[in-house]
């Protein structure tokens, strides 16, 4: 009965023939006794179809809420996903079905199980941004896009692993554990919502939240090949949401189909008198974008303008992510888009801009964990000794290095030669994005240099892990929304790794990235995009 809320257990197969050199997706085919793009059919909604098996009686909530714990059990002992699995979880589900049997009325997410990443508060349940110094902590309210959903009938199963604080690119910063990439175990799942984007690929829950700052939604979606939503700056509110950079960060989504990321999206977003950034702009109904393949045209997406970022396919891009990325416009040129070619001037600059701008904002925010205030306590016999202790044992030693980067950054003499300036280039930044975006619908580009490494591989030489972030950054400097979704496989793992497309957009202009991305995901041929090395539960 619970089949249909099962992804298919296979790999992809794209119409395009080139992949890493001369290594196709069809020869890694051969090799894999779990491929089989002949049987595969385009993704569906995991949210529609939930929906659809409870009212119709098919199911109900509690069966299904079983049957993800149930899958949580079984394979999180290897993964790691999670640092906290909610307790009410068949309480709430059984509520749902009991509202049903009354003939009441349920939410657009009854019986939705979401994983909400450990840096967004929820009430009652440990929300400890992967760190010691909130090791424990509880808080007394939900961040306003988990009061939303809990609203929608939404069930909220666990707290997902992350980067402390946000801080990384692999999710090995967490104070508790490392979590694995489904699609192989040896590999990161990127970060710093890794414990999010791997729990939505290995079918842990449906959808999850996450948090982007500088490409913490986008990266690990790419890597762990499911789809990523970074909204517009100011779409959801940031209340709730731990403080790493408050001028870059925003709450973000993870689907296993570019439906349920923009239903998710549009649950939670909106405007909230608690989040003073927050915009009062309509959100439209992202679901109408959504449309069923029998409803496609031969050019379903006729007329729209692509730019292809030039300086994201140069130097420093792995050979097999280049292909992936080409042959992902060509098939929006064989979807009716005018793909062209555009640059952006001030690209480059983005990374260290980022890094300085997130790194001192984090050295504020970060301020309020002194053991006194915030955090908990390292008794002392003197109140720097306090602070010292508390801080010194509480954080860990990715964070550390930011908070000493951005004291630096904004200190008396240096102010003006590294934040101020980053904030320049910030102002550039947005207008040669804004150029681009006049003379095209969306801009593309690759999601991450590569695909998913090792773990270990770069924790021991972080600008190469920062240099990582390079595709991504920019758009958190800008403010505009963009979405990340499978776009093909590269050699490496048990049967290959996911890659993933960024398509970027204007701000609020969430409908089009949701319209194209979901065109896109649907006319992939045997675009079931799932981890091939972990069991299934029926």
């Amino acid at each position: 009965m619970l089949s249909t809320l099962q992804p298919p257990r296979s790999l992809t197969l794209l119409p395009f023939r080139r992949f890493h050199g001369s290594k196709t997706i069809a020869s890694l085919a051969s090799s894999s006794p779990t491929l089989d793009a002949s049987s595969v059919s385009p993704p569906q909604s995991q949210i529609l179809t939930t929906r659809r098996s409870l009212l119709s009686g098919e199911t109900t909530a509690s069966e299904i809420a079983k049957s993800y714990l149930s899958r949580i059990r079984l394979t999180e002992p290897q993964l790691k996903c999670f640092l906290h699995v909610s307790e009410n979880v068949l309480k709430e589900a059984q509520e749902i079905d009991q509202r049903i049997s009354r003939g009441e009325g349920v939410g657009p997410l009854a019986g939705v199980v979401i994983g909400v990443k450990d840096n967004i508060c929820t009430e009652g349940m440990p929300s400890t941004a992967a760190s010691r110094i909130l090791e424990h902590y509880r808080p007394p309210f939900d961040a306003t896009a988990v009061k939303k959903i809990k609203e929608m009938g939404g069930i909220v199963v666990g707290k997902t692993n992350m980067d402390e604080f946000g801080m990384g690119s692999t999710t090995e910063a967490s104070a508790f554990q490392v979590t694995a990439n489904p699609w192989d175990l040896t590999r990161v799942p990127g970060g710093s919502s890794g414990g999010s984007a791997a729990a939505v690929a290995a079918n842990q829950c449906m959808v999850s939240l996450g948090s982007d700052t500088g490409g913490s939604v986008r990266q690990p979606a790419s890597f762990c090949g499911v789809v990523g939503l970074k909204p517009t700056y100011g779409r959801v509110s940031r209340f709730g949401l731990m403080a790493y950079a408050s001028s870059l960060d925003v709450i973000g989504c993870f689907g296993s189909t570019v439906a349920d990321a923009g239903m998710l999206l549009h649950a939670v977003s909106g405007y909230d008198r608690f989040d003073s950034t927050s915009s009062k702009q309509d959100v439209p109904e992202f679901e109408s974008q959504s449309l069923s393949m029998d409803s496609f045209e031969s050019k379903p997406l006729k007329g729209v303008r692509v730019g292809l970022i030039r300086e994201t396919l140069e130097e420093g891009v792995d050979s097999g992510v280049r292909s992936a990325t080409q042959e992902a416009a060509s098939h929006l040129e064989a979807l009716g888009c005018l793909v062209t070619e555009v640059s952006l001037p001030s690209f480059s600059l983005g990374l260290p801009a980022y890094y300085v701008i997130a790194s001192s904002e984090s050295s504020s925010n970060l301020s309020r964990y002194d053991g006194v205030r915030y955090g908990n306590q390292v008794m002392a016999d003197e109140l720097n000794k306090l602070y010292e202790c508390s801080r010194g044992q509480g954080f860990g030693g990715e964070v550390k290095m930011r908070i000493l980067m951005g004291t630096y950054a904004l200190s008396a003499g240096y102010y003006d030669a590294y934040y101020k300036r980053a904030q320049q280039v910030r102002t550039l930044i947005r207008k040669d994005f804004k150029a681009a975006l006049d003379h095209n619908d969306i801009l593309i580009s690759p999601a991450a240099p590569s695909a998913a490494y090792k773990i270990g591989e770069k924790k021991d030489d972080p600008l190469a892990m920062y240099a990582g972030d390079i595709m991504t950054v920019n758009v958190n400097l800008a403010g505009l929304p963009a979405i990340v979704l499978p776009c093909g496989l590269v050699e490496g793992g048990p049967s290959g790794l996911p890659v993933g497309l960024q398509m970027i957009g204007a701000a609020f202009d969430e409908e089009t990235l949701l319209k194209v991305g979901h065109i896109f995901e649907q006319t992939l041929k045997g675009s079931g995009f799932v981890p091939p090395t972990l069991p299934n539960v029926a």
